[in-house]
């Protein structure tokens, strides 16, 4: 077996010619869409939700297990997609997010609703991390900035349009119609999916399915999740539970260690670990995001208890952060690819995020809402300069055959991170207020019709100011303080991003594909293999992905698309 030669088509580099393309980014912008949408719409609904269900000791679970679920599938879906290709996968998890959203738009309880989100976030992995991943399948490295910004700023949108889309549906039709909502955009992106993505075949015959570090994967990240919500609030920490988390977290990591080094298709494999870029990437994207999902999952929240916004006004006062994160998001990602240069703006958006989060943690009850609105301005500033700025960096040390693994893998450890800070922000938010209300309202159960467990903002509106001034001030000091804590991560982040290696950006894609060779390992290269060789094995800066051959030469070649003279675009 050798490696036949592929060529990269059109002279920028990329896979398909540019109507093609253009079709491919906005089917996947519709799957990110779908995606990001529903990390952020329940926030503003949520206080009306929980109230309604009578679950506000559960509400922090409504969040923490859609993205506990995404994180668990996200290096399930990058490693398949590397093996068996992304398409299939794509639009089995937009079917099973669409599956998810029915459940929870039907259910009458919060067991249900639970439920319904978990299914959800098994879909809601692919959807994110395919839609990454494929960019790179057909954009290399050096154009892609402009691509990779226009998905981050897909999230930006997502953190306003959501609050705000679900302050308006709670409000009018009801918080059902969060979910199904869903379903029509489910469609849009399932037709896009299969009409609209024309994308490079991968091997065939049956895939080695790493089953044992799926399970393990599974087994830990829960473990690590329960953990950060329940001890120290729900349980002490050196109750036989909490204890028994831990030494479930730290055994499934060792076993997963184990597993990977001897399994034949590791679902994350270790030598990921051997690259300098991908460590302090990891790291830093962990703590990035639990600031993020710390402040995404709750601010809603706190600006309707808090301040007295209805649940579409609330949304609306998230839009500076949207509008900046939009903004920074697309003009980084223009600017890296103009330019090639990445390295400093994930630095100063890790800065710009802990100055936010001390920002964020000085507010009152007493706080102009404009001072809030200006440190959320800020936080997307940072998250915009930063999170998809990672994903590029990790992509650009990988071939584009573990691309789709190396971006799973990274942003596995990212929304691990995403998952502690919503379960703790949530869990330790949760602990607080009771603990502040029962300490400054003794009687607070009996005075609130359906107890502090039914609170809503609208309840809280129309109480008298003996009981609303309490609550409002619980609700702050139980959330605020939060925020300082976090803060160092964000700074820690900063550090770590100070050692990344600023590799040269790639402008080409060239990929694998095997043929048989009767070639003896004497024998010279064919001239028709020889077109396109590399006589040194590229390094894991480049995406070119060449292996060695007969005689020790390293060959490269065109997609295998266009070897027969037709491009990928027109046969499919």
């Amino acid at each position: 077996m050798t490696t036949a030669p592929t060529t990269p088509g059109g002279s920028s580099g990329t896979l398909l010619d540019r109507r093609a393309l253009a079709l491919l980014f906005a089917g996947l912008i519709l799957s990110m869409l779908l995606a990001s949408l529903n990390q952020t719409i329940l926030a503003t609904a949520l206080p009306t939700l929980v109230g309604e269900l009578q679950g506000a000791h559960l509400m922090v679970w409504v969040i923490t297990v859609y993205i506990l679920a995404s994180t668990v599938m996200m290096p399930v879906y990058g490693k398949l997609g590397d093996l068996i290709g992304r398409k299939p996968l794509l639009v089995g998890a937009i079917v099973l997010f669409m599956i998810g959203s029915v459940v929870s738009a039907l259910t009458i309880d919060m067991t249900g609703l639970i439920v319904g989100r978990t299914i959800q976030g098994l879909g809601g992995g692919g959807l994110i991390i395919l839609s990454q991943a494929i960019i790179a399948d057909v954009v290399p490295p050096r154009e892609r900035g402009k691509y990779m910004g226009i998905m981050g700023g897909v999230f930006a949108f997502s953190s306003v349009a959501g609050p705000l889309l679900g302050g308006w549906l709670t409000e009018g039709p009801g918080w059902r119609w969060a979910f199904w909502m869903n379903i029509p955009l489910g469609l849009a992106a399932l037709a896009a999916a299969l009409f609209l993505m024309p994308l490079p075949q991968r091997r065939r015959g049956r895939p080695h399915l790493d089953f044992g570090g799926m399970a393990l994967i599974a087994v830990g990240t829960t473990c690590l999740v329960l953990l950060g919500t329940w001890g120290g609030s729900h349980y002490a920490w050196n109750s036989p539970l909490i204890l028994g988390l831990i030494a479930g977290t730290l055994v499934s990591a060792a076993l997963f260690v184990f597993v990977e080094g001897r399994t034949r298709e590791p679902i994350i494999p270790l030598r990921l670990f051997a690259d300098r870029n991908f460590n302090l990437t990891t790291v830093a994207g962990l703590f990035i995001g639990i600031g993020m999902f710390g402040v995404l999952g709750y601010m809603p929240t706190y600006l309707q208890m808090v301040a007295g916004q209805d649940a579409t006004a609330s949304g609306l006062l998230m839009v500076p952060m949207m509008g900046s994160m939009l903004l920074v998001s697309t003009a980084s990602g223009w600017y890296v690819s103009r330019t090639g240069r990445y390295k400093w703006l994930p630095i100063a958006g890790a800065v710009l995020l802990a100055a936010a989060l001390v920002g964020l943690s000085t507010l009152t009850a007493q706080t102009a809402i404009w001072v809030a609105c200006a440190y959320l301005a800020v936080l997307g500033v940072g998250l915009g300069a930063s999170m998809q700025i990672l994903v590029l960096v990790v992509q650009n040390s990988f071939p584009v055959t573990q691309v789709g693994t190396a971006t799973a893998s990274n942003n596995f450890f990212r929304q691990i991170g995403g998952t502690l800070g919503s379960a703790v922000v949530g869990s330790v938010f949760s602990a607080r207020l009771l603990g502040l209300l029962t300490e400054r309202l003794p009687g607070a159960d009996a005075a609130v019709d359906g107890g502090v467990n039914a609170l809503t903002p609208d309840v809280v509106k129309h109480l008298d100011d003996g009981l609303r001034i309490p609550i409002v001030e619980a609700y702050n000091d139980a959330l605020t303080p939060i925020y300082l804590v976090i803060a160092p991560l964000a700074v820690l982040a900063a550090i770590l991003l100070c050692f990344i290696e600023e590799k040269p950006l790639a402008t080409r894609i060239e990929r694998e594909v095997q043929v048989e060779s009767t070639v003896p390992a004497e024998a010279p290269v064919p001239a028709e293999l020889a077109e396109g060789t590399q006589t040194s094995a590229p390094g894991p800066h480049r995406s070119a992905s060449a292996r060695p051959v007969a005689g020790g030469a390293a060959v490269s070649a065109p997609d295998p698309s266009a070897v027969d003279g037709t491009s990928l675009a027109s046969r499919r």
